[in-house]
């Protein structure tokens, strides 16, 4: 090993694999290749060959190798997770069919099932005699031959993993534990997911439901992390495999493996934090970012230098307690499909043309228009120089493909199908934005946007003209940021138990008892990355809300205050108005209790640049309105632009993973760190 140290970021996209690399040097190398859907791994193991082969790395000098990853959410979108058979205190086992008696849809015609049933049919679910109390006092014992009974019938039915979730287990995990034991016994290859270690609080349904979806995807999970983990090692990567989870820090493989519903978000959350960095690094700490990949766009809030954390969130239809950065996802990307519905109207997404076979203009055999094809139609990406040239792209597909679905069922021209399909994006993403600022109490005007991903920069503008924001920033690297979020994203471990007290009738060491409890157990998996206390930093937090409420606020708490429960009231009316509208004094509750164990990031130094691609044209026949039609537009090559240089749209500026698109009305300027900040004209 030599003092040369390199730290990679991978993040898997639904069309591109994207490469962060820091260097020993300093330098910051960013690019993306087609993914492998069938095998993620293979892209993965295809771009740290690259980066060996073209920058001559000794493998075992990668100090930090960092991943965000689909697969846990790809298993269950395509419903290929694991047979799952589901063990519960007798009298329960229907808790995942009955759920919540709420109804999403509460018009339609159609009665489809809410609750996700298909994790574990009613053959699959078994009730076995026991009871654990609600204060964690056994009641009734278990009784094993029950066990032995349940889990020999699931075996036979194929069953590769089994979802354990006893009634308050969270309170005593006793039971619990035993009937793994006896699955190892009996079963060794089982896999087994225990309520008391996925979601370890009260409400039976949700509780169900995270520990289901845990043992689903388990096995793929599983395996995917493996086969990567021996990859890397027979690339001679000195570095072990972390893993991005849903809440924006990062976790060893192995503890990865052990509770893989934290890795629904995986692959957002590395947006988000390198977002969260670039914005802290340039003195931006309110951010609305937009991250538009191939597939999708994800939106989330950065406030006060601080993400948006939820404690559950939406997988496919489906409400999962786990806690996630707060992103809204959307069906809308560069590989969006643009199609007419049944009276004509013009749609965009959420179906996907992905990477296989891709845009039509990816000339692979795609024949449907994407929003991609209509950004070359506008003249808005260079066809020689996408994806640094990776890629020349057929703008004759894309035209015949916009005008056979298109343009000639409407009547219009090529181009101006093509501008609609961009208007609907932006009208769609707009909404999208709307939905994570305006529903939680947060005005957009007060934000920055920032555009991420290969179609971020592309639409910023037009977007923060919807929304009246005024400022736009683009990352040196928006395409590849989710990759290098990676590199900024701390190690972190959070633990949560339920408490169900009145805070006005708890003392604050019975609160300090709990919590360093928790403490001591997040300590615990940070050794497991070998991590002590000394490198991390601990927070705490309490879920509250009014008595007889159904929902909850999460809450900071300051230990080292003077009058840290008086404190957490303050906050909680100060929250609980911001996001309901309305606070009032009155009685409340302390749901649950967490904490957190974090390590503290350095900046990351160093000059960011791209690999190297081909010349980029001066100018480029742009068309942004019919009005003025197609105009000769200035194009900068954003490698070569220079510290506090400015111009005036419209313009573009071309990079390896994206194009900026400057309208007419907006300023650009070059900010020290090569951050492009993209100011609104007073008149437009």
């Amino acid at each position: 090993m030599t003092d040369k140290k390199h730290k990679i970021g991978v993040d898997v996209g639904g069309t591109f694999t994207d490469f962060s690399c820091q260097l020993f040097d300093g330098r910051r190398l960013g690019f993306k290749i087609p993914s492998t859907p069938n095998d993620p791994s293979k892209a993965v193991i295809s771009g740290v060959e690259e980066l060996i082969e073209n920058y001559n790395l000794d493998p075992s000098d990668i100090t930090l190798f960092a991943h965000g990853t689909t697969v846990a959410t790809n298993a269950v979108l395509e419903r290929k997770g694991a047979i799952v058979g589901l063990i519960t205190t007798v009298g329960f086992r229907d808790v995942l069919e009955i759920g919540r008696q709420m109804r999403q849809q509460m018009y339609s015609v159609r009665l489809e099932a809410e609750t996700p049933v298909f994790l574990a049919p009613g053959r699959r679910r078994f009730g076995v005699i026991e009871r654990i109390g609600p204060g964690g006092e056994v009641i009734t014992p278990l009784d094993e031959a029950s066990v032995l009974e349940a889990i020999k019938a699931l075996q036979s039915q194929g069953v590769s993993s089994i979802a354990v979730v006893l009634l308050f287990s969270f309170m005593n995990p006793m039971h619990e534990k035993r009937i793994r034991e006896l699955i190892y016994e009996n079963f060794p290859d089982m896999l087994v997911s225990l309520s008391s270690d996925v979601d370890p609080v009260f409400r039976e349904y949700e509780r169900t439901v995270a520990t289901a979806f845990d043992a689903y995807i388990k096995p793929t999970v599983d395996a995917y992390l493996s086969n990567l983990s021996q990859a890397l090692r027979r690339k001679n990567v000195g570095a072990s495999l972390q893993i991005m989870q849903s809440r924006g820090g990062l976790a060893g493989a192995e503890t990865a493996r052990i509770r893989p519903v934290r890795l629904f978000l995986s692959g957002p959350a590395g947006g988000v934090m390198g977002a969260l960095s670039e914005g802290k690094a340039n003195n931006y700490n309110d951010l609305i970012t937009v991250d538009i990949g191939g597939t999708s766009c994800d939106i989330a809030l950065v406030n006060g230098a601080k993400p948006l954390i939820r404690q559950e969130g939406f997988i496919d239809k489906y409400m999962v307690r786990v806690p996630m950065v707060d992103v809204s996802a959307i069906g809308s990307g560069g590989g969006s499909i643009a199609w007419l519905d049944k009276a004509g109207g013009l749609k965009v997404g959420p179906h996907s043309a992905g990477s296989e076979p891709g845009p039509a203009c990816y000339d692979r055999g795609g024949t449907e228009p994407t929003v991609t094809d209509a950004s070359l139609v506008l003249g808005l990406i260079d066809p020689d120089f996408f994806a640094g040239g990776r890629f020349k792209l057929n703008i004759d597909k894309a035209y015949n493909a916009i005008s056979e679905n298109i343009a000639k069922p409407l009547s219009l021209t090529v181009e101006e199908s093509a501008l609609g399909i961009h208007k609907v994006l932006n009208a769609q993403m707009a909404e999208g934005i709307r939905f994570v600022s305006i529903k939680q109490g947060f005005d957009p005007r007060d934000f920055v946007l920032m555009g991420l991903g290969g179609g971020g920069p592309l639409h910023a503008c037009e977007l923060a003209n919807e929304l009246s924001i005024r400022k736009v920033l683009v990352p040196i690297q928006p395409g590849v940021l989710s990759a290098s979020g990676l590199l900024s994203a701390p190690i972190e471990h959070e633990v949560s138990s339920s408490f169900g007290k009145v805070l006005k009738q708890v003392s604050i060491s019975d609160v300090k008892k709990g919590l360093n409890e928790l403490s001591s157990e997040a300590g615990k998996l940070m050794a497991r990355e070998g991590i002590g206390l000394q490198d991390v930093e601990i927070f705490f937090s309490m879920d509250i809300c009014y008595v007889g409420q159904g929902y909850h606020l999460e809450i900071p708490v300051d230990l080292n205050s003077k009058t840290p429960l008086e404190k957490v009231y303050e906050a909680f009316l100060i929250l609980h108005d911001r996001v309901y509208g309305h606070s009032v004094e009155g009685q409340v509750r302390i749901v649950n209790l967490r904490a957190i164990h974090r390590t503290v990031v350095d900046k990351l130094d160093g000059t960011a640049q791209m690999s190297r691609g081909k010349p980029i044209k001066k100018t480029r026949k742009i068309l942004s309105n019919t009005a003025t039609g197609f105009l000769e537009t200035k194009v900068f090559d954003r490698a070569k632009l220079t510290i506090g240089q400015t111009f005036i749209g419209p313009a573009v500026v071309d990079q390896i993973d994206t194009t900026t698109w400057v309208p007419c009305g907006w300023s650009a300027s070059v900010l020290e760190g090569s951050m492009l900040v993209l100011n609104r004209l007073d008149r437009i």
